[in-house]
C-alpha cells in the first residue's frame, strides 16, 4: 500500500506539473483590452524591474502621448506595486509582490490601479492579477495530534484531524491528505463551503486497549504544485476504556452577526451539545477548533457554557464575514463539531480620503471660467451608504467642484479672478460620506493667483501745482508726483516721462526734468519770474508690462517773485554829462508841483510798491515828496534869501523783504527869468569842466614820467593832433542844440502813481561858442525843465523837435514834449 500510495503522488506531480506549465504560458500571454481597461496576468515572486506588459502598445498609444500627457499610476494605495517606464511605454515590476500577503485565501488575486494622462485627461484602469506559485508546503499547526479513544468506540466513529494550511491557491493549495497504513482507521476527506480540505480517522476496526493501547500514526497533506510539497503531522492515539457516546450539537450551523468595532466581551451567540453518557464521560467541553487567520485572536468561547464572544477588534474593511469551526469534547475524548458563520456589519468608521492626483499651484488672473486648477481622487473604505461620498468647496464662490469619473472629481474656475483684489486663496475642498452621522474629510490647497499687466498706473492727484522761488539753483527739486499700479513686479514697476513739447520757443526739457524712477521734478535752470511766471508740463507714468500701459498728469509750476530788482527812475533821467534843473518861479505858492519823480520796479506784488522820501536837500524847509506819488511841492514861499541853485536827493524805495532802493537827484533853480537861469548853470559847467581837464593832465603828466622821453613825445603830438580836429569838427556843427534827455512818451500818468504828462516848451538861442548861448524862456507852465551839457559840446534834445526859428545873430529851436 506505501508503494501505490507513492506512485499515486508522484502521477498526480507529473499530471499537475504540465498542467500549471501550460496555464502558466497561456496566462504570460494573456491580456485583454476593452473600453481603455488593461489586464494582465503574472506570477507571484518576479524580481524587481520584470516586464508586466506593454501599456502603450495595448492602449494604442504612442510615446509621445505618454510624455506629453504626464503619463502617470494613479493608486490610493501606501505600497505601489508596478512602475510605468514612459520613455519604453512598459510596465515594470516596482517591489516583489508575495500573492499570499497581498490576498491571502482571497482567489484570484488581482489589484488595480488607474494611468491617467492630461490634455486631454484620460483614465485608463489596469488590473494586475496574480498566479500563485507554489511557494508554501502544507503545514500543521501543531507538531502532535493527541487522541484518547475509547476501546468501546462503535466501529465507524469518526475523529476530526487538524487541517494544514497551505497559503497557496487552486493546484497549489492542499490538495490531498495521507494516512500512514494502519489496520484500525481509514482515511475520509472533506471540503468546506469555501472549497478548504479536513480529513477524518474513520475506526473501521474495534480498537483493544489490551493489544495496543497506543497508536502511532503520522497524517500527510500534500498540494497540487510542481515540485509537489508537503506536509505531516504525528497522531499520537491513546485507548480509553468504555466511553461508547459522543457529543452531539444541536444544530450544524450557527449563525449570527456583529457589528464592527464591537467592544470587548460583546456577546455573539451561544453553542450548545448533549452527550447520552452518564458521569464524567457526559461532561462536554467546548472549544475552537485549529482556525484559519486573526479568527483566534478576535473570538473567544466559554468551555463550559458555550458563549461565544468579541476579544479583539474587528473591522468590517479587513473580514466580512468569519467562518469558525467549533468542536464539543467529552471527558472519554469523543467529539463532534459545528461551524459558527459570523457576518460583520459594516459601521460607518472610516472617513473619505481625499488624494490630489494634479494640482497647479499658480494660475494666471486672466483665466478664463472652467480652467482646471486640480484633480481630485476621493475614497472611502465603507461599504453602501456608508461609502457614497460627495465633493464641495467651503467657504469660496470662485471655484467649483465637477465630476469627471467615478470617484474623481476636477476643482475648476468659476469666475475671471483677479489678483488685484485676491492675490491668493486657501481652497478648502470638503468630502463627505452618507452615514449616519457622517464624516467629513478637508484638504486645504494653497492657490497663488499670478498678475497680468491689466490696470494702467493711477496719479494720486488729478492735477499738480507747486510754487518755486524764482532765481532757483539749477537742479532743485520742485515736487514730487506719485503714480500707483496695483499689479506687482515688473508690471507695477512705474517710470515716469516728461512729454515733448514747447515753453517760449524751446523745448519743456531745457526748463524742467524728471526723475524716471523717484517722479521727482527737478529745475534745469534757474527761473526770472520777469521772464515766465508758469510752466505747464504733462509727465507720463508708464509700468513695465507687455504692453506697456500708461496715464498722464498735468504738472503747473508757478514762479514766485522774489525781490531781486531794484525801483528804476523813468523821470528825471539821469545824464552823465548833463545837468536837469527845474524851473521854480520865485512867486510860487505853497504846494507848487515843483516836478514829479517817475519810477518802476519790473518785480510784482508788494516788491513793486514804491515809496518816495527825499533823502537830502539844499533847504529841506522847502521842499517836500509825496511818499505815494513822488511829486515834488513847495512847502513854504520861495524868498530872496533862498539860493537859486536847488539840490534834491530822492530815495525810492520798494516794500520788498528785503527792501531795494533807487537814489535819483533832482536840481530846482529859484529864478523868475531865464537868462539868470542859464548864467547860473553855466558857472557851474565851467567850474566842472575845467576840474575834469585838470585830474586829465595831472594823470597824463604820471603816465608820461612813467615812460620813455620818445614815447611821451609820440603821445603829446597824438593829443594835440586829437583836440586840433575835435574843435574843427565843432565849429562846423555850430547849429547844434543842448542836450535835453528823453523821456519815454508811453508812459502815462494813471492815479498818481509816477509818470510824467506835461508839455514844456522853450525857445533857445545858442551862438557858436557854447559858453556864451542863452536860453530864452517863452511859455511860462507849471512845471519846466533845462538841460545843459556840461562839456558844451551837445545840444538839447526833447521826443519831439519842431523846426528852428532864427532870431538876430542865434538860431533858436522850439522844443515840445
Amino acid at each position: 500500500m506505501m508503494q501505490r500510495a507513492c506512485w499515486m503522488i508522484e502521477s498526480l506531480r507529473s499530471l499537475r506539473w504540465k498542467m500549471l506549465w501550460q496555464l502558466s504560458i497561456f496566462l504570460s500571454c494573456y491580456c485583454c483590452t476593452a473600453n481603455g481597461h488593461i489586464r494582465y496576468s503574472i506570477p507571484e515572486e518576479m524580481k524587481k524591474g520584470s516586464l508586466i506588459g506593454n501599456v502603450a502598445q495595448d492602449l494604442g498609444l504612442d510615446l509621445k502621448r505618454l510624455r506629453a500627457g504626464r503619463a502617470r499610476i494613479v493608486t490610493g494605495d501606501s505600497t505601489q506595486y508596478a512602475e510605468l517606464k514612459t520613455d519604453k511605454g512598459i510596465l515594470v515590476v516596482r517591489e516583489r509582490i508575495d500573492r499570499e500577503q497581498l490576498c491571502g485565501d482571497t482567489t484570484p488575486c488581482s489589484f488595480s490601479f488607474e494611468i491617467i494622462l492630461e490634455n486631454p485627461m484620460e483614465l485608463h484602469p489596469v488590473t494586475i492579477e496574480m498566479l500563485d506559485e507554489n511557494d508554501h508546503a502544507p503545514s500543521f499547526q501543531n507538531k502532535e495530534l493527541k487522541f484518547e479513544i475509547s476501546e468501546s468506540a462503535a466501529l465507524g466513529s469518526r475523529f476530526l484531524l487538524e487541517s494544514a494550511d497551505d497559503h497557496d491557491v487552486g493546484l497549489n493549495s492542499l490538495q490531498n491528505y495521507i494516512l500512514s497504513p494502519n489496520n484500525n482507521f481509514a482515511l475520509k476527506q472533506h471540503s468546506n463551503p469555501d472549497g478548504s480540505k479536513y480529513a477524518e480517522m474513520v475506526l473501521q476496526k474495534a480498537l483493544d486497549r489490551e493489544e495496543h493501547p497506543n497508536l502511532l500514526l503520522k497524517l500527510i497533506a500534500v498540494d497540487g504544485g510542481n515540485p509537489q510539497r508537503s506536509g505531516s503531522v504525528n497522531i499520537d492515539i491513546t485507548v480509553l476504556d468504555v466511553n461508547d457516546n459522543a457529543p452531539q450539537f444541536n444544530q450544524s450551523v450557527y449563525r449570527a452577526s456583529i457589528m464592527e468595532n464591537a467592544p470587548r466581551g460583546s456577546y455573539i451567540t451561544t453553542v450548545n451539545a448533549t452527550d447520552a453518557d452518564a458521569g464524567s464521560n457526559g461532561r462536554i467541553t467546548f472549544n475552537f477548533y485549529k482556525q484559519k487567520g486573526t479568527a483566534a485572536q478576535l473570538f473567544n468561547i466559554d468551555s463550559d457554557t458555550g458563549v461565544v464572544s468579541v476579544v479583539g477588534t474587528i473591522d468590517h474593511e479587513k473580514d466580512t464575514k468569519f467562518e469558525v469551526t467549533v468542536e464539543a469534547r467529552d471527558q472519554g475524548g469523543l467529539t463532534d463539531s459545528s461551524k459558527i458563520v459570523l457576518e460583520v456589519i459594516d459601521v460607518n468608521d472610516n472617513a473619505p480620503v481625499i488624494n490630489i492626483m494634479s494640482f497647479s499651484s499658480t494660475v494666471s488672473e486672466d483665466a478664463p471660467p472652467d480652467t482646471t486648477i486640480a484633480i481630485i481622487n476621493v475614497k472611502d473604505s465603507d461599504t453602501d451608504d456608508n461609502g457614497k461620498v460627495r465633493c464641495f468647496i467651503e467657504g469660496s464662490e470662485d471655484f467649483t467642484i465637477k465630476s469627471t469619473l467615478r470617484n474623481y472629481y476636477s476643482l475648476v474656475t468659476n469666475v475671471i479672478l483677479d489678483r488685484e483684489k485676491v492675490p491668493e486663496y486657501n481652497i478648502t475642498v470638503s468630502a463627505s460620506d452618507s452615514g449616519r452621522p457622517p464624516l467629513i474629510s478637508r484638504k486645504t490647497l494653497h492657490l497663488k493667483v499670478t498678475d497680468v499687466n491689466d490696470n494702467a498706473p493711477v496719479f494720486q492727484d488729478s492735477v499738480y501745482n507747486s510754487f518755486l522761488l524764482e532765481n532757483n539753483s539749477p537742479g532743485v527739486s520742485i515736487l514730487q508726483i506719485k503714480a500707483d499700479d496695483p499689479d506687482e513686479n515688473q508690471n507695477a514697476r512705474i517710470s515716469y516721462i516728461l512729454e515733448e513739447g514747447d515753453l517760449i520757443g524751446s523745448p519743456v526739457g531745457t526748463y524742467v526734468s524728471v526723475n524716471a524712477e523717484s517722479g521727482v521734478v527737478h529745475a534745469v535752470r534757474s527761473f526770472d519770474y520777469e521772464q515766465i511766471k508758469n510752466i505747464k508740463i504733462t509727465i507720463k507714468a508708464q509700468d513695465g508690462g507687455s504692453p506697456p500701459l500708461c496715464s498722464n498728469v498735468t504738472v503747473n509750476i508757478f514762479i514766485q517773485d522774489q525781490n531781486d530788482n531794484a525801483p528804476q527812475v523813468l523821470y528825471p533821467v539821469q545824464s552823465g554829462g548833463s545837468v536837469v534843473a527845474e524851473i521854480v518861479p520865485r512867486s510860487a505858492d505853497v504846494g507848487y508841483l515843483v516836478t514829479k519823480v517817475v519810477a518802476v520796479d519790473v518785480d510784482s506784488g508788494q516788491n513793486a510798491w514804491l515809496s518816495y522820501k527825499l533823502q537830502k536837500a539844499t533847504d529841506r524847509a522847502l521842499f517836500e515828496v509825496g511818499l505815494q506819488n513822488g511829486e515834488i511841492r513847495t512847502v513854504r514861499q520861495v524868498t530872496d534869501k533862498d539860493a537859486v541853485k536847488q539840490r534834491l536827493a530822492v530815495v525810492v524805495e520798494d516794500n520788498g523783504q528785503p527792501s531795494r532802493s533807487a537814489t535819483v537827484n533832482v536840481n530846482v533853480a529859484l529864478a523868475d527869468s531865464f537868462p539868470e537861469v542859464l548864467s547860473e548853470f553855466t558857472d557851474f559847467t565851467h567850474d566842472k569842466e575845467y576840474n575834469d581837464n585838470l585830474t586829465f593832465y595831472l594823470v597824463l603828466a604820471l603816465a608820461v614820467v612813467s615812460f620813455l622821453f620818445i614815447v611821451s613825445i609820440i603821445a603829446i603830438l597824438s593829443v594835440k593832433c586829437y583836440r586840433w580836429r575835435r574843435e574843427r569838427m565843432f565849429y562846423k556843427s555850430g547849429a547844434n542844440l543842448p542836450v535835453i534827455p528823453y523821456y519815454p512818451p508811453l508812459y502815462a500818468d494813471v492815479g498818481g502813481t509816477g509818470t510824467l504828462q506835461h508839455v514844456y516848451n522853450y525857445d533857445v538861442c545858442r551862438t557858436t561858442d557854447s559858453r556864451k548861448s542863452d536860453l530864452k524862456y517863452v511859455r511860462p507852465c507849471s512845471e519846466s525843465i533845462i538841460s545843459l551839457d556840461t562839456s558844451g559840446t551837445q545840444t538839447l534834445t526833447h521826443a519831439q523837435r519842431e523846426k528852428m526859428v532864427n532870431d538876430e545873430s542865434f538860431d533858436p529851436v522850439r522844443l515840445n514834449e
